[in-house]
């Protein structure tokens, strides 16, 4: 299954910005939500796609980010 991934709200930390509306694609075979299950796979997302370390920048939850089945 493919999930879209959204940032939900903007966030500064670390030197690191993230802006609502950012998003990435992610595989996942699980049925659940990747920001939960698959968090790893996400992070890597984020930085292939910008160059940002999401977790550094304290963003890699449900508070900050949306999944959204795709495909």
């Amino acid at each position: 299954m493919i999930y879209r991934v959204t940032v939900k709200q903007s966030r500064v930390t670390s030197g690191q910005r993230v802006e609502k509306g950012m998003s990435v694609d992610v595989v996942s075979n699980s049925t659940s939500n990747p920001v939960i299950t698959n968090k790893a796979e996400v992070a890597a997302a984020f930085m292939r796609i910008y160059g940002i370390d999401i977790n550094k920048v304290g963003a890699l939850s449900t508070a900050y980010l949306d999944a959204e089945r795709i495909g």
